[in-house]
């Protein structure tokens, strides 16, 4: 491997090391050529996500991902890189017949965070999580490998899954920034208010619109399980790592009576990595999946 490519796959495995809390864990367990990939297309979609919850003014955010925008379309020709993860970025979409439409989509997700702050139904939700999450599956498909064509379906549901539970888990996170991801319609459901969401007003409306959002992931996951047989037998315990991190997360909120504004929503470090151990033993017995 030359000394530039070599360097920015580094580059991509720092990143990915100090900011894929969650995700880290299941790279872990991938083959060599698979990690390294994953660690080089998480390195770009967490430079948008960067930009969107940065501190800038908006037209300067939007002003970025359009640039970043530009660093995609040039990853995907002959011209020269110009950041240090893009040697690797390049490579990895090339190695794994990545689309550019989904990382545009990610691009449009991170963008839609600049201009909307409140979602009125699941299904305009549902177009939002979409974009920032199934889109982020289909990459994820892509490097794990499968035939089936109807595992795009279940990597979309997976990424619905994985982005409600984010949602619940950053309710004070993301209202601190004048963001409410929770449908309107399903505040008014359970007569709770927006107000009382900023004011951090724990309660059974708000335990009980929680639960009624926690429901709903736990159908995605549902789906989202058929996934496992589709893919590539070495790639099939790192999903499963995956999945099982963000369930568990899931079940911590419930756990905790929904109370995250009060309680800081984690797996710990040692519960992560039980999991990538186990699945760690399941990519090299086969079983277990």
């Amino acid at each position: 491997m030359e000394p530039e490519l070599s360097a920015s796959y580094r580059s991509a495995k720092a990143v990915a090391r100090k900011q894929a809390r969650n995700f880290y864990y299941s790279f872990l367990v991938l083959p060599p050529d698979k990690r390294r990939a994953f660690c080089a297309v998480y390195a770009f979609m967490r430079h948008c996500d960067d930009i969107s919850d940065g501190e800038e003014n908006t037209e300067t955010k939007r002003r970025l991902l359009e640039d970043w925008r530009s660093r995609l379309n040039e990853a995907y020709s002959d011209v020269p890189c110009q950041n240090s993860i893009l040697p690797a970025f390049r490579e990895s979409i090339r190695q794994y017949s990545i689309p550019a439409q989904y990382f545009h989509w990610i691009i449009d997700g991170a963008e839609m965070d600049l201009d909307t702050i409140k979602y009125e139904t699941f299904d305009d939700l549902y177009k939002y999580c979409f974009h920032v999450a199934s889109a982020v599956g289909f990459v994820c498909l892509q490097i794990f490998g499968f035939k089936d064509e109807r595992a795009k379906e279940f990597a979309e549901q997976c990424g619905i899954a994985f982005q409600i539970t984010n949602i619940l888990r950053d309710v004070e996170e993301d209202a601190a920034m004048g963001r409410i991801y929770l449908p309107a319609e399903d505040l008014r459901k359970f007569d709770y208010t927006p107000d009382e969401l900023r004011n951090g007003i724990v309660d059974e409306r708000f335990r009980n619109l929680m639960q009624f959002e926690a429901d709903r992931a736990k159908h995605y996951y549902a789906q989202a399980r058929n996934l496992l047989p589709l893919v590539e037998n070495s790639s099939k315990p790192a999903l499963w790592a995956m999945m099982k991190i963000y369930e568990g997360l899931l079940d911590r909120i419930i756990q905790r009576r929904f109370d995250v504004f009060h309680n800081h929503i984690r797996l710990t470090g040692m519960e992560k990595t039980s999991i990538a151990l186990r699945a760690l033993m399941m990519r090299f017995t086969g079983s277990g999946i």
